[in-house]
């Protein structure tokens, strides 16, 4: 099988400004998180060789070699898109393979998927197969196309990034001006083991895979550049690779730029290329350097430019390929002009002189966003001596030292499978929290940058690729990044260079200042503050015109986490009035909506309302996953009805004790949960029967949608009535049922540690299989359900429930602490999620009685702690019986003092 293991340049000058800006996770949005974030924590995640573990071989607490548990492939195909490659935690470069997966179409007007597992198919035949938006493709009936330096990871849309590719040939037939040098022409299979998966190995920092050509090709990477080595078979006597200057994974280049110094070798290009997600366009700049693994090589012995599949021998830049006289003789051979955006070099090397049998060549590319020299800078004080090996074991170093912040005890654990995985708006609600508990520094820089590019262009980023600004998903979602850095870490703040005046004026120009754009950046500011609602039938032309529930909720949403900091602050008015502000919710809820033909407690709905208050109905199921009409509800013109990935059922607000007052007490409260997950429809409204007679091969779903980010909270909030045990059993459900340590594994993208980069660990425990996945938005999702935990984001609360180790550390860099939580009891997992003995019956911290059983302080990771859980089989467990049992909402008082 498969083996394991914008910023706007004019304004900020800095390489570290921009890079900062490319390479951390706040920079992109569902599409278009950065998936350079997503690594954040992989704990127990088994990769290459399957290792099994015995309980004699637990080393309980003492994980003394992370990588190894580590397989990058999981969720790289089925929507995933996750990003297998080489990266260094939060690095600009991601070097790795692109395929041609030709029958993976998605529709350009929308962000509708039809996601199937991949099989070997025929590529003539058309199928409604998700894009791999990170480059690689599991299915070896797939051919490479390069080996390109920029990826994301986890996101949907238009195919990101994939820029600069490098190829290497074992021959051109028998001349230069032979070698077939465009994408189409050149690509070439994988080798294919005896299981029918492709020769691919990857691990934390390292990528290989072997080409049916014979060359085996090794990719390993720093912060800024990347490092190839290509070993050419003993059959090819002149070695070539090349570069590829145009084609992103959009082929959307323009304005580009090479040129190659004949004395060395050198190659530097530029182009410009469309961003993913939005309107924008960004650019970027490469430096390529070559040199023989054992070996000198002074320069090429031959060179040249080509465009298409026609290169030009001793051409040392494009203007005498693109603009010169042989352009018309080109234009006279090439059918498909689309051709002509295909340029770049071609270089021919001398074989290794050593009489062996094969010979290795080294390339070496430095990435900027500012300049070719700034490139040519970054490639030669990263890795100055191109020493491959070195330059690997820097990486992994990198890793080790972050995944060994969290540790887990699987000495006990007899569960068959269990399953963690771990993304501005698919991001804040855990990836965020994530990076407080594991990896705050990197939080601080994330904040300032974010800080940064507001005072530069006037608003909080949102969405961003490759400097470029895209589209915002759901509302001014920086807000609650903000925070939840500010909720956390105020007192650390100075130290980290975070200002808290500049923080706050931030959130006050996403509150307050209506920009000119606003499907770029804040708020459509102006008609919020006046009616406390975005509402359907006001339209202004300096935004679309849709989302205006979900926008609602969300602006709500950022106003609480504004009232948050302006409490530490002693903000007192800012606090009164963003409290009240975040309570607009409330100006959508209609009392009388119901579900067609469900049941009566199901009694009230978010719903779209005119300028005048009435209310515009919208069919509840819309955007669900039953929706009779199968509508998109994503960014595109189809959506008219007011909200965003997903429907009026699952949408819930931040104040859920008053929701759950809305909605008819906690009887009622829980019922309508329980209606979530176990109302099983169709998606055109067939009766589940007949439809089972006819159709048994099609799924059948419930309104819980687990590939989504609004539902992500669900689960947790049978907290609010009392019934902990609840949220217990349908988050364990929901693990085993919906991921898995497969290429699969991952239900729907893993924008960038939304559903984010799984990672998986397998050890045999009591002779069953026990499997972890860890990473991205829906990566950190999982992560905080395996460790038995749910963040309310902006807050210092964590809803507690039990994690699926009997022991868990986690340590803090920042605070130099480790919080353990110790399952007392602990029995091991059940396979399907039901049962068990798992349910919390009362807390201890340090000792000491703890006043909930339903959620834990940030105090408690701060100061480091020892958690210890009392489990049982009594899935009535409650809260606790003090004041301060039930977990903090803002109608209750519970967010009234910092």
């Amino acid at each position: 099988m498969t083996k394991a293991g914008g910023t706007n340049i004019k304004t900020i000058e800095s390489e570290e400004a921009i890079q900062s800006a490319f390479s951390r996770e706040y920079i992109r949005c569902r599409v278009d998180m950065l998936a350079a974030v997503i690594f954040s924590i992989f704990v127990c995640a088994r990769a290459h060789v399957p290792r099994y573990i015995t309980s004699g071989d637990s080393q309980g607490l003492n994980i003394s070699d992370p990588l190894s548990l580590v397989n990058v492939f999981i969720g790289t195909t089925n929507g995933g898109n996750v990003f297998p490659g080489s990266t260094v935690p939060h690095g600009m470069v991601k070097v790795g393979m692109d395929t041609d997966s030709p029958h993976n179409v998605c529709d350009s007007d929308s962000d509708t998927y039809s996601v199937r597992a991949l099989t070997p198919a025929d590529p003539s035949i058309e199928s409604p197969l998700i894009r791999q938006q990170a480059g690689y493709d599991a299915n070896a009936t797939f051919n490479a196309t390069g080996f390109s330096q920029l990826h994301d990871s986890g996101t949907g849309g238009g195919v990101p990034l994939s820029n600069f590719k490098l190829w290497p040939f074992a021959s051109c037939n028998s001349t230069f001006e032979s070698c077939q040098t465009s994408m189409s022409s050149r690509k070439a299979l994988r080798k294919v083991l005896e299981d029918g998966t492709p020769d691919d190995f990857a691990s934390p920092g390292y990528f290989s895979t072997n080409l049916s050509t014979g060359i085996r090709v090794e990719l390993t990477s720093t912060r800024r550049v990347a490092l190839h080595r290509y070993t050419f078979p003993g059959s090819s006597t002149q070695p070539r690779i090349v570069v590829d200057i145009s084609n992103d994974g959009q082929q959307s280049s323009t304005n580009p730029f090479m040129t190659i110094d004949p004395r060395s070798g050198r190659v530097v290009g530029s182009a410009e290329f469309a961003a993913s997600f939005g309107p924008g366009r960004y650019s970027v700049f490469a430096c390529f350097d070559f040199q023989g693994d054992g070996f000198n090589i002074s320069a090429p012995t031959e060179y040249g430019s080509w465009l298409g599949d026609f290169p030009v021998r001793f051409a040392t830049n494009l203007q005498q390929v693109y603009f010169g006289a042989h352009l018309t003789h080109i234009q006279s051979q090439i059918k498909d002009q689309r051709f002509i955006s295909e340029l770049g070099a071609l270089l021919t090397f001398p074989r290794d002189p050593l009489p062996a049998s094969t010979t290795t060549i080294l390339a070496r590319v430095g990435v900027s966003f500012i300049s070719t020299d700034q490139a040519c800078e970054n490639a030669e004080s990263e890795i100055p001596g191109f020493d491959f090996d070195a330059t690997r074991a820097a990486s992994e170093a990198q890793w080790s030292e972050l995944l060994e912040r969290v540790q887990v005890d699987t000495a006990d654990v007899d569960t068959e499978t269990v399953e963690l995985l771990y993304s501005s708006w698919d991001t804040f609600r855990t990836l965020y929290p994530l990076y407080s508990i594991q990896a705050p520094e990197t939080f601080a820089l994330i904040v300032r940058g974010l800080i940064n590019i507001q005072q530069h262009e006037g608003w909080l980023p949102e969405c961003r690729g490759a400097t470029a600004q895209q589209f915002i998903q759901g509302g001014s979602n920086g807000d609650p990044i903000l925070g939840e850095f500010f909720v956390k870490f105020h007192e650390q703040a100075e130290a980290l260079n975070i200002s808290a005046a500049d923080l706050y004026n931030a959130l006050l120009a996403d509150a307050e200042d209506q920009p000119p754009n606003w499907d770029l950046q804040g708020r459509q500011a102006n008609i919020w503050k006046i009616l406390g609602y975005i509402p359907d039938d006001i339209f202004e032309t300096s935004g679309t015109n849709t989302k205006q529930v979900s926008r609602t909720l969300e602006h709500a949403f950022g106003d609480f986490a504004i009232s948050q900091v302006a409490q530490i602050l002693c903000k007192k008015d800012d606090v009164a009035k963003y409290q009240n502000r975040s309570g607009n919710f409330f100006n959508v809820w209609n009392p009388n909506t119901t579900v067609p033909g469900g049941p009566s407690f199901v009694l009230g709905m978010m719903q779209p309302r005119f300028a005048n208050g009435t209310f515009n109905h919208t069919d509840p199921r819309h955007c669900s996953v039953n929706d009779p009409l199968q509508s998109t509800c994503f960014l595109n013109a189809a959506n008219r009805d007011g909200f965003y990935e997903s429907s009026p059922i699952v949408f819930v607000p931040h104040d859920t004790a008053r929701l759950l007052d809305l909605q008819g007490g906690s009887s009622s409260f829980i019922s309508r949960l329980n209606f979530i997950f176990d109302e099983v429809r169709y998606n055109y409204a067939l009766d589940i029967q007949i439809f089972s007679l006819l159709m048994p091969s099609i799924d059948v779903k419930n309104y819980f949608d687990v590939t989504d980010e609004p539902s992500q909270q669900i689960p947790f909030m049978y907290h609010y009535a009392d019934r902990p045990g609840l949220s217990t059993q349908r988050s364990r459900q929901i693990i085993a049922a919906d991921f898995n340590v497969s290429v699969n594994g991952i239900p729907g993208n893993d924008d960038s540690g939304c559903c984010v980069s799984h990672y998986l660990t397998r050890a045999r425990v009591k002779a069953e299989e026990f499997l972890i996945l860890l990473t991205g938005a829906m990566a950190s999702y999982a992560f905080f359900y395996l460790a038995g935990m749910y963040p309310v984001p902006a807050t210092r609360q964590f809803l507690l429930s039990s994690p699926f180790f009997p022991r868990i550390s986690f340590f803090n860099t920042l605070f130099n602490s480790t919080t353990t939580i110790i399952s007392n009891g602990f029995q091991g997992n059940p396979s399907n999620g039901t049962g068990g003995h798992v349910f919390i019956e009362s807390v201890k911290v340090n000792g000491e009685a703890y006043k909930s059983n339903c959620f834990l302080d940030w105090d408690i990771f701060m100061n480091g702690s020892t958690v210890e859980l009392q489990l049982s089989n009594d899935i009535m467990m409650g809260c606790g019986y003090g004041l301060d049992a039930l977990p903090p909402s803002l109608s209750t008082g519970g967010f009234d003092s910092p």
